[in-house]
């Protein structure tokens, strides 16, 4: 069973990464409007655009969204030669078009202040929780 797009092909480190982030995902790293549905099933829910940019930060690479029909940007990766999206789960069986994937920016992203803590706050469990593995 496939649990992110992209896992077929995604480097060790990349499914590492997943599995690391995993029980990390939180109601509190969810996006705002999106926390009433956040389940720990469906945890990659909400949390796209921060993880997008914490893997750019760990593992180089782009991060480029998809336009929804909402209006808002599903975050994605490409890193490694690689093109993943570790938050894909959330959308279940919906198949996202990942070829119309215009490049996203950390600046845009982040002047959302919340959005910004909820990365800081995914960031630092990450840190903590890579510490505890050495």
């Amino acid at each position: 069973m496939r649990r992110f797009y992209g896992e077929e092909t995604a480097a060790p480190e990349i499914r590492a990464l997943f599995d690391r982030l995993w029980p990390l995902w939180q109601v509190d790293t969810c996006a705002p409007r999106l926390r009433p549905d956040w389940t720990p099933e469906n945890r990659t829910l909400g949390q796209c655009s921060i993880t997008a940019f914490l893997v750019q930060d760990l593992l180089g690479g782009k991060v480029y969204g998809v336009p929804l029909p909402d209006g808002s940007v599903h975050c994605f990766n490409e890193a490694l030669g690689c093109v993943f999206d570790l938050t894909s789960a959330q959308f279940g069986d919906e198949k996202l078009d990942y070829e119309n994937r215009p490049e996203q920016s950390r600046e845009v992203h982040f002047a959302d202040a919340g959005k910004r803590a909820r990365y800081e706050l995914l960031k630092a469990r990450l840190l903590a929780a890579m510490e505890k593995e050495v």
